[in-house]
């Protein structure tokens, strides 16, 4: 498929402003009404708030005109698993909500604060840590993680942390790998390349085609943390190679 022409500066920018003010006002009222599901099932509330996502990714390819594509989806096992996913924006959150089966975050509980979107977030019942507690922080994701394995989520760790520019490497934290190895559950590596599209801190979206890979699947059994983690993380920056665009990391 041929390189997506660039609009005007002064388009982009009209373009990211209808999409900005649109999602402010989704937030506001979907996050809003998110919080009378409460007396409902969490799978129930989760379906309520995939709206957001669904109408997100909508927009963006509507107005921004960028799109995406997936390659991998026969590696998505059956049953609970742990996704250790690269994380270079905030468009992967609205995807990994809508094309993984039901998942669960593990989050900074300092998003859970935030009016409306945070309230809303907060009833999907996600492992939200304090970063800043260490061993304590683990240990709450290995509790609670095991449970929502158990029931037949997925739970979406963000192994570098927070997010990191195109071309940037970051250490790998273990958490993720920990759990699954204290549990058992199979591990789902995902890469993209969305942060050349919609950078941290930026206000521009980039028209384009965001390439996302799903892994094989990683067998925690026998294995150590470390071990799962080096694994993962060595399967996500391979192919982060292979689907980046040097070109688009500092426009």
């Amino acid at each position: 498929m041929p390189e997506d022409k660039i609009p005007s500066m002064p388009v982009l920018y009209l373009r990211s402003a209808i999409y900005w003010l649109s999602m402010f006002f989704a937030s506001i009222i979907i996050g809003g009404l998110t919080v009378f599901t409460f007396p409902l099932h969490v799978d129930k509330r989760f379906r309520f708030a995939q709206s957001f996502a669904r109408f997100g990714l909508w927009l963006i390819e509507k107005v921004c005109k960028l799109r995406y594509e997936i390659e991998g989806l026969e590696n998505i096992p059956q049953g609970g698993a742990i996704v250790l996913c690269k994380h270079q924006s905030t468009w992967e959150t609205l995807m990994l909500q809508i094309d993984l089966p039901p998942v669960r975050w593990v989050l900074k509980k300092e998003l859970l604060r935030i009016p409306f979107f945070g309230w809303g977030l907060a009833l999907m019942e996600p492992i939200a840590i304090d970063r800043s507690s260490g061993l304590k922080a683990v240990v709450q994701m290995v509790e609670q993680g095991r449970e929502m394995l158990q029931d037949g989520y997925w739970v979406v760790v963000f192994p570098e942390g927070t997010r990191a520019k195109p071309g940037e490497h970051k250490k790998y934290k273990t958490g993720g790998a920990r759990l699954a190895v204290e549990t058992g559950y199979p591990v789902v590596p995902v890469a993209h390349n969305a942060g050349e599209f919609w950078p941290r801190h930026s206000f521009i979206k980039w028209p384009g085609c965001i390439k996302v890979c799903i892994g094989p699947v990683i067998d925690p059994r026998g294995k150590t943390a470390e071990q799962v983690n080096a694994e993962s993380q060595q399967w996500i920056e391979n192919k982060m190679e292979e689907i980046s665009d040097p070109s688009r990391w500092n426009r």
